[in-house]
């Protein structure tokens, strides 16, 4: 798997958790929108995207099956969320 993109959407809203919003292609050929970036005590976090159920869980819509590549995947994005917070 290659992280071909990442994109970063800083949200508006600066007194909440969520701090920004992430794309992230792979492969040129597939995309996943509305990753959330935290902010949690131990510092910023992911969220893969989700819906609410009727019994009213947050289930995700898509999310990686194994804890490398999740560990893969939240890299890339915080390493990106880094890099736009330092560019602003």
């Amino acid at each position: 798997m290659k992280i071909s993109d990442i994109r970063i959407r800083k949200v508006q809203k600066e007194d909440g958790k969520l701090k920004a919003v992430a794309s992230m292609t792979i492969d040129d050929c597939f995309v996943i929108h509305d990753i959330k970036i935290i902010e949690g005590t131990d510092g910023p976090f992911i969220a893969m995207p989700s819906r609410k159920t009727v019994e009213g869980e947050f289930k995700d819509i898509a999310h990686p099956l194994n804890t490398e590549t999740r560990e893969l995947v939240k890299k890339y994005i915080l390493d990106a969320y880094a890099n736009e917070a330092k560019e602003r």
